[in-house]
């Protein structure tokens, strides 16, 4: 039973060695990068948005006489 146990730690032990190595790997963005990104997806946020309203808003109407 022990054996298992010891068996069990090595391998979370190279698997937390794999993962701190992967992590090392990352680059990460700089700020300006990230507040420009930031930027674009609020805004395209806002643009798909105002379509998916304007488009609700159209149907909705097209469809109200029919009830």
């Amino acid at each position: 039973m022990a054996e298992a146990t010891t068996k069990e730690k090595g391998r979370f032990k190279q698997w937390w060695k794999g993962l701190k190595a992967e992590f090392k790997k990352i680059v990460w963005p700089d700020k300006e990068s990230v507040a420009k990104q930031t930027a674009a997806v609020i805004v395209i946020t806002i643009i798909l948005g105002a379509i998916v309203s304007l488009l609700d808003f159209g149907l909705k109407e097209l469809i109200k006489p029919l009830f």
